[in-house]
């Protein structure tokens, strides 16, 4: 059990670094909201499967299409900021949901009302197990195959994007936009698809993390979080899909890892944080394309 419950952390977190990297390493911008449409797909999962009744596939389509909604909050400002005005603006609007995730509930009110959408600081819990038509309620572990099945899929789907003229154009954008701009490419356009399919991406993974775990709160995007997703991509290299594989599977073993020496989850976690950092300083020092990067965040 615990195999399957690690394969669905590394699983969740590879789909949003994966997904971060779109816009670090491929558009070159730095966004600290990733982690927040994570949260927002696991809320609009348990909304839909608890008060609709919905399936796992259904309630996995509403979580992409709020990610792609809600991607506007950074695809708008990306078209006229860059570099930290941007990232600023990322910051702010990972701690406008993040705020209102944490402050949607009222005293008394039902979940599922206007008045309490996602019960604050409680979460949801009793999410119903994830079902799929023809096969029927899936097993703890099945989901976190599921969730595997996932990130899998969104790595075919990047792939095949990143090598097409529209990944091609993501480059230019990142690597001179002026230029590119002045060989007729829309780079308003090409700045909406990047948001839209990275953070639906993340909306998908926390939807899928949701019905794992069968509960969500606001400590899904918390500060940390966020920079913890920022940590793996520059760690394991930004600019390829390889970066953000490494880095996932680095950052999330090296707690369990601690694990298998005697330290006690809440040091582990502690220690971990201090790991980010110096690994933080280290590659921005010695390496700062990461690990399997090929972009190098300095330039």
């Amino acid at each position: 059990m615990y195999a399957w419950h690690l394969l669905l952390l590394l699983s969740f977190y590879m789909a949003l670094a994966l997904s971060l990297n779109l816009v670090i390493g491929y558009l070159g911008q730095f966004s600290l909201g990733h982690a927040v449409y994570a949260l927002a797909g696991a809320y609009a999962y348990a909304f839909a499967t608890i008060e609709w009744e919905a399936s796992f596939v259904t309630g996995l389509g509403l979580a992409l299409c709020i990610g792609a909604a809600g991607s506007l909050l950074l695809s708008i400002p990306a078209r006229r900021l860059g570099g930290d005005q941007f990232m600023m603006a990322s910051l702010a609007v990972h701690m406008l949901l993040f705020t209102a995730a944490y402050n949607w509930w009222s005293p008394g009110a039902p979940y599922g009302s206007w008045a309490n959408l996602t019960n604050g600081p409680f979460g949801v819990s009793g999410i119903p197990p994830a079902t799929l038509p023809g096969v029927g309620m899936l097993s703890p572990t099945g989901t976190a195959a599921a969730a595997a099945i996932f990130t899998l899929g969104l790595l075919v789907v990047l792939a095949l994007l990143l090598r097409s003229p529209w990944g091609r154009l993501l480059r230019a954008l990142r690597d001179d936009e002026l230029a590119a701009r002045a060989l007729g490419k829309n780079a308003g356009a090409a700045k909406l698809r990047v948001f839209a399919v990275a953070c639906s991406a993340a909306a998908g993974a926390g939807a899928v993390f949701a019905a794992y775990m069968s509960y969500v709160d606001p400590n899904l995007a918390t500060l940390d979080e966020a920079v913890l997703l920022v940590a793996m991509v520059v760690v394991g290299g930004a600019g390829n899909l390889r970066g953000p594989i490494v880095g996932s599977f680095l950052l999330v073993l090296i707690p369990e890892a601690l694990r298998t020496v005697g330290v006690t989850s809440a040091t582990a976690a502690s220690l971990r944080l201090v790991a980010f950092g110096a690994l933080l300083i280290l590659f921005m020092f010695l390496r700062p394309s990461g690990l399997a990067g090929d972009y190098a965040l300095d330039r």
